[in-house]
């Protein structure tokens, strides 16, 4: 398996919610860096973090690319919470040995926020 194939897998196991299949695309020193909030989670914890995320709804990849054993995504996921439907994108950079996912690093942020005050041109 390719980076591209692992990673694609990888996604559509999340989006479906097959929680018991996702170690099956993780190396066992599998570690996931979440850049916004500086956690890392080995490959235990970080399928338990995602199957325990509260109000998960879908995981859809926009854009997906890669060679050998490196790939990346560009994903839209949403999900609920008390106020409502939220609405997020991620980055996600996978990188492969023994064919599976060794490292993976994420990106993410909330969608339909406004450009801080005096960034823009005139």
């Amino acid at each position: 398996m390719d980076a591209t194939d692992a990673l694609s897998g990888l996604m559509t196991a999340i989006d479906e919610r097959r929680w018991e299949d996702l170690s099956a695309f993780l190396h066992p020193d599998f570690t996931c860096r979440l850049v916004h909030t500086g956690e890392v989670f080995d490959r235990d914890a970080w399928v338990t973090f995602n199957a325990g995320y509260p109000g998960f709804g879908r995981l859809i990849v926009e854009d997906l690319v890669g060679s050998g054993d490196a790939a990346a995504s560009r994903a839209l996921v949403s999900g609920r919470s008390e106020a409502g439907v939220q609405h997020f994108a991620c980055a996600s950079f996978a990188h492969l040995r023994d064919g599976l996912i060794v490292e993976l690093v994420e990106v993410w942020t909330d969608l339909e926020q406004d450009a801080p005050e005096g960034t823009r041109g005139a």
